[in-house]
């Protein structure tokens, strides 16, 4: 039961609260991009703007670091619905908080500075929350809120730049976000409400 009510509430939050939601799918896209950065041994520098927008700059990491944001939001959450039916619900808000928190050192603005440690206390808050229900309405969240920021088509600057570096039309880049986000949503489900 708690997966199809917890599936309807962060329906309702995203639709209610997106403004707050999509502050933290940012962080996750940003996040995603600084990853790729840093394992190609490059520094990252972050930005987390009022708008909701971001920016991550790094010399390395090519093409990989831009196809890195949008799918980071979805694949945080279908780890989260891992954890979940796994058996380690209780794990979700930590996890998420310390992919939140490893971001503070790389913030360049004090917008983003902030909108990290308001995202962090309420991470934190959320472990002392009742396990189940807590790690659902963040996998589900983070999976729906992946789809709808990728459904933002006028923010996917990230296509456009992969297509005039790799010459691959950004059509075909942003058909490649909707599968991932959509792939983990549907993964996620079938994991929560598929499997005997």
């Amino acid at each position: 039961m708690t997966p199809f009510v917890t599936l309807a509430a962060a329906v309702v939050v995203i639709a209610i609260a997106w403004r707050p939601v999509r502050h933290l799918i940012t962080a996750l896209h940003e996040g995603g991009h600084a990853l790729v950065a840093v394992l190609s041994g490059h520094p990252a520098r972050v930005r987390i703007h009022a708008d909701t927008s971001g920016l991550t700059r790094s010399r390395g990491g090519g093409a990989l670091l831009l196809a890195a944001g949008y799918p980071a939001p979805a694949l945080a959450g279908l780890g989260c619905a891992w954890l979940t039916t796994h058996g380690k619900p209780g794990a979700v808000p930590a996890v998420l908080l310390v992919a939140v928190a490893l971001l503070l050192p790389l913030m360049r603005n004090l917008y983003g500075f902030l909108t990290i440690l308001l995202l962090g206390a309420a991470l934190l808050a959320a472990t002392t929350l009742e396990p189940e229900p807590v790690a659902w309405l963040l996998t589900w969240t983070l999976l729906v809120g992946a789809l709808r920021a990728v459904g933002e088509g006028a923010r996917l600057s990230d296509a456009d730049q992969l297509a005039r570096r790799t010459h691959v039309p950004a059509l075909l880049w942003r058909g490649l976000f909707w599968a991932v986000a959509l792939g983990c949503g549907l993964l996620a489900a079938w994991w929560a409400f598929g499997r005997p």
